[in-house]
């Protein structure tokens, strides 16, 4: 007689014995802190050339944040011509009379040539000034290319074609001598030909062009991304819940579009330093005596075949926040999109 076997229906006991020596469902610890976000932070630090870049980027934003107490601490500002009080830091021909253009423990950079101004100071506030009207371009030119882009490839027809019109055009338009000719006009518009241009006018009509004509590649590339987007499942779902256009875009859509934005912010600002300093140094920026790269550079040229120090430093600096930007966004495109990497 063999003997009986459970039925199909019969519940197993359960023991304390083998509820013990049963396997407890492992937590994969290697998957904790492994967002996107997090891989991403852990691929840019291990990019030697990107923590390097990074490093060079914080501290000419720091040294643009605390130039006023730099200053202070140095007892110089970038206004006061130090030669009208002391002749002899100029020779006869108004040069620097001192070795390197007149460096020195009391001038750390020398001092400008005819004028006497402090150098060291004057390329602080000159890096505060530039870094500033490109910063806040850059901030406005990537909120109109954000809700441009998005809205207009989410709600696609006449709309879509409208706007995709226009960004042909604004990128047709060489933006360096549209600038030569249309910041007169913006002035104009403001201050009578008689009169002198604020200083604060000349920024604000800066960050306007610039932003006018910038927003046109960052909306047209989140576009093209919502073109691809609008169609997913979740986009549906939201759609079948009820939820309006404007949350379907900033709260489904958007969230998915912040690494195309962060690399095109990366890559704009730099060229945005460049553009405000080349405007400046064609005399429809900012001009002197507002401290400014484009400034600097400006009035170095006319004299760097007698004392080339003068421009050397604000050329010297423009280079290497520009290079370490640009290899900064670089580094942020790879460690945000490793299939990028070459």
């Amino acid at each position: 007689m063999t003997p009986p076997t459970p039925s199909a229906a019969a519940p197993l006991e359960v023991t304390d014995e083998s509820v013990e020596k049963s396997p407890t469902p492992s937590t994969n610890k290697g998957s904790e802190g492994r967002s996107p976000g997090r891989l991403a932070w852990n691929r840019f630090k291990r990019d030697r050339t990107g923590v390097i870049s990074a490093c060079i980027v914080s501290f000419f934003f720091v040294t643009a944040v605390a130039a006023p107490v730099i200053a202070k601490l140095y007892g110089k500002d970038p206004y006061t011509t130090y030669a009208s009080q002391r002749p002899e830091l100029l020779n006869p021909f108004a040069y620097p009379s001192g070795p390197n253009g007149g460096m020195s423990s009391e001038f750390w950079f020398g001092i400008e040539p005819q004028l006497g101004r402090d150098v060291f100071t004057f390329l602080l506030y000159a890096i505060r000034n530039s870094l500033g009207i490109a910063l806040a371009a850059t901030v406005l030119t990537v909120v109109l290319g954000v809700v441009i882009g998005t809205t207009a490839g989410y709600i696609g027809g006449k709309t879509d074609y409208l706007v995709g019109r226009v960004i042909d055009i604004l990128l047709s338009f060489p933006s360096t001598l549209f600038f030569i000719a249309f910041m007169p006009v913006v002035f104009g518009l403001f201050v009578a030909p008689d009169e002198e241009i604020p200083t604060w006018l000349r920024a604000t009509a800066l960050i306007i062009v610039l932003s006018a004509f910038g927003w046109a590649s960052i909306a047209r590339l989140l576009r093209g991304q919502v073109l691809g987007l609008r169609e997913r499942e979740f986009v549906e779902a939201a759609k079948v819940t009820g939820a309006s256009p404007g949350r379907i875009v900033f709260k489904e859509l958007l969230p998915n579009l912040w690494t195309p934005i962060i690399i095109q912010t990366t890559l704009m600002l730099p060229a945005y330093v460049t553009a405000e300093a080349g405007l400046a140094f064609l005399g429809v920026g900012m001009i002197d005596p507002t401290p400014d790269w484009g400034v600097m550079i400006a009035r170095g040229a006319s004299f760097y075949t007698e004392d080339l120090t003068f421009m050397l430093f604000p050329g010297l600096s423009m280079v290497i926040f520009v290079l370490a930007f640009n290899l900064l966004g670089d580094s942020v495109r790879d460690a945000l999109d490793p299939k990028s990497k070459r």
